[in-house]
């Protein structure tokens, strides 16, 4: 320890080697005391070797109990001296005080959304990682807990803050972070970071990349913290990158993990909804889901306002008449089911657009509400995602179909991939009239 101390210029490892069991004299070193009980009789061989009465249980020393004590009168003794500073400081800076105090309580000012940027149609579209980085810059100002960075990604997950510094032993100021190659620590890193009030951090990777993180996102979930984890390069449409980059069984493993809301959105407008229920969720972690590719903005003038997202699922688009079907789509996928039901209208089929950014946030929904968007009575629906179709049969019903990717991905241009999947608007329409039919 001495000798770790003592050296300024790099980190130091300390290597202990260990006795499971330490203290057993007949099960030192076996698994007989790894997951069971050590029994009556070796638990007073246990207490004999440590210098306890081995006839006593559950029996706590009085210069412990002595020690507890003392160490709650120095810890309240501190606390009134806290107490005490900050009732000063409030005096002095008020406003200072009451923001605080505002974030220890894991709350933000209402005046951070108007910061929310809004998107106009462009040509050539943009990806949603990229209307992502805009927003997260757009409200950095206003949000002085939000921070974070990406598993060496940050180029590609559009996930650093421009105007800011970086973390780093002689900048605590620093606003982004370089996690490393290594998204399991950084997942692990968030979790410790959204344990402290006021703070929102996020890391990014590429969805695939999601499998590495899998046992922090679950802790997340199951202490009910707040790290946002960003997940880029979502589907197939990263392209070349083949078989081993593409995810298509990471949406729902995802989705199957309790207490995270996974949402995954249509365009630049929805991402910044997305980012809006993010960081005002506060009873557990996040996933939002972003594409590589450009995507087309949505004109809010034209569909249902963006701001929709936080039902988990809304009508995007109405059919021209009562609707023959409904047509579901998430993310990219969006954009297919728009153009197919212009499609289907010139055939005199009538469908309704869904876009369904989030299963949990719309099963959180009354029943009138998800009534009203999926009514009972329209039982031919057909949805539409550019991964594994389980878990979409709740939704369109034994009466509908799932389009989807069911096997693993191949190398190919984006469009080809698309194509070569089945997942074009003529396919789209192929499909709808097959459930007419």
């Amino acid at each position: 320890m001495e000798k770790a101390r003592a050296e300024k210029d790099r980190p130091s490892l300390i290597k202990v080697r260990t006795h499971i069991g330490y203290g057993s004299p007949n099960k030192v070193d076996t698994g007989g005391v790894h997951g069971s009980p050590l029994g009556p009789d070796e638990t007073k061989l246990v207490k004999q070797r440590f210098g306890f009465n081995p006839e006593e249980s559950f029996a706590v020393p009085e210069d412990v109990f002595n020690y507890y004590r003392e160490s709650g009168d120095k810890g309240e003794g501190l606390e009134k001296e806290w107490n005490k500073l900050f009732a000063e400081y409030k005096k002095k800076y008020p406003e200072l005080a009451d923001r605080y105090e505002e974030e220890s309580r894991n709350e933000q000012p209402a005046e951070w959304q108007l910061d929310l940027p809004e998107f106009e149609p462009v040509k050539g579209g943009i990806a949603t990682r990229k209307a992502s980085g805009k927003v997260l810059n757009a409200i950095a100002d206003a949000l002085p807990g939000l921070l974070g960075g990406s598993a060496d990604l940050a180029p590609s997950t559009d996930t650093n803050l421009d105007k800011y510094t970086s973390f780093a032993a002689g900048d605590r100021n620093g606003r982004n972070f370089h996690f490393g190659i290594r998204e399991h620590s950084m997942g692990a890193i968030l979790n410790g970071m959204a344990l402290t009030p006021g703070l929102i951090p996020y890391g990014a990777t590429f969805l695939i990349f999601s499998e590495y993180m899998r046992p922090p996102i679950r802790l997340a979930a199951i202490m009910k913290i707040r790290p946002i984890f960003v997940f880029t390069h979502d589907s197939i449409g990263l392209g070349e990158d083949g078989t081993t980059h593409q995810p298509i069984e990471q949406l729902i493993s995802l989705r199957s993990i309790p207490n995270l809301i996974v949402i995954r959105p249509a365009d630049a407008n929805e991402t910044a909804q997305t980012w809006k229920v993010a960081i005002e969720h506060t009873t557990g972690p996040v996933a939002i889901i972003l594409t590589r590719q450009n995507l087309p903005v949505l004109d809010q003038k034209k569909y249902t306002s963006a701001a929709e997202l936080a039902k988990g699922a809304y009508i995007l688009s109405e059919a021209h008449q009562e609707p023959d079907l409904i047509l579901m789509a998430t993310g990219s996928e969006v954009q297919l089911v728009l153009e197919a039901q212009e499609k289907l209208k010139a055939d005199g089929i009538a469908a309704r657009v869904v876009s369904m950014p989030s299963w949990e946030l719309f099963n959180r929904q009354d029943a009138a509400y998800r009534e009203k968007v999926l009514p009972t009575n329209i039982r031919r629906r057909l949805s539409v995602e550019a991964g594994s179709t389980l878990g979409w049969l709740k939704y369109v019903t034994e009466d509908g179909d799932a389009m989807g990717v069911d096997t693993f991905g191949e190398s190919a241009p984006a469009a080809e991939l698309f194509k070569h999947f089945g997942l074009t608007v003529d396919d789209v329409v192929k499909r709808a009239k097959a459930l007419i039919r």
